[in-house]
């Protein structure tokens, strides 16, 4: 509401830098943030089930394991950014009970 003041008595004159755009984006809707995790995380599960039975394909079986896995894992990982948000999640996961166990998945 302030910002609308300033511009409209013409005291907002500054070009506003891409930080503070995306800063003042409305954020999602709960029930859009649940359709974005349910979206996101049911991918991961089929990308990680997809892995394990691709294992046993012959002569890529690894490759494609590794990849489908790691994808499967990043979509799950991601699907709880629609819950919490990114600065929120990051704070989470690098808190000092944390730490540990973020630094085992990210490696």
């Amino acid at each position: 509401m302030d910002k609308l003041k300033r511009v409209l008595s013409g005291q907002d004159t500054e070009e506003p830098s891409g930080l503070s755009e995306v800063i003042e984006v409305p954020s999602l809707s709960w029930g859009t943030r649940v359709k974005g995790f349910v979206a996101c995380f049911a991918m991961g599960c089929l990308f990680s089930i997809l892995g394990s039975c691709l294992l046993w394909a012959p002569r890529k079986g690894l490759t494609l394991f590794a990849v489908f896995y790691t994808l499967g894992n990043i979509a799950s990982i991601g699907s709880t950014l629609f819950l919490m948000g990114p600065m929120k999640q990051l704070k989470r996961m690098f808190e000092p009970t944390r730490l540990i166990a973020t630094t085992v998945m990210l490696v």
